[in-house]
């Protein structure tokens, strides 16, 4: 089975939020798979964590350390389909690559981000949400 994984649910997991647990729990036994931009939505997010002195640059660097063990494989997307989501949903294009590789690829879509499940469902991608 493939899964879809977004930043928020990556991120839960490197930082050691309460989600993680059942995030892995979910995630046991699957394919991970994510659009190319997962990897620069990681690093944005770190980079945001470390400019708002939420984290060190220790920190950051354990959690590009942690994320790099994490078996993701990058899926390719159809640029042109993804902008078509995002203008039908009103959403950002790095939200519609991940909607997009779950209908190319025919996944589930995990992640923490209620208005994207919400999004993707409306599209008719089945979805995993967990409480993070």
């Amino acid at each position: 089975m493939e899964i879809v994984v977004d930043a928020s649910a990556v991120l839960a997991v490197i930082a050691n939020e309460p989600s993680k647990k059942n995030l892995i729990r979910l995630t046991k036994g699957a394919h991970l798979i994510a659009p190319a931009s997962l990897h620069w939505e990681i690093g944005n997010a770190l980079s945001a964590m470390l400019k708002r002195n939420r984290i060190n640059l220790y920190q950051a660097l354990r959690a590009v350390e942690i994320y790099s063990h994490i078996p993701i494989r990058n899926a390719d997307v159809e640029m042109d389909e993804a902008v078509r989501i995002a203008a039908e949903s009103n959403i950002y294009a790095y939200d519609a690559y991940m909607i997009r590789c779950a209908i190319r690829y025919n996944a589930r879509l995990l992640s923490l981000d209620k208005t994207l499940l919400e999004t993707a469902r409306k599209l008719g991608v089945e979805t995993m949400e967990v409480e993070g």
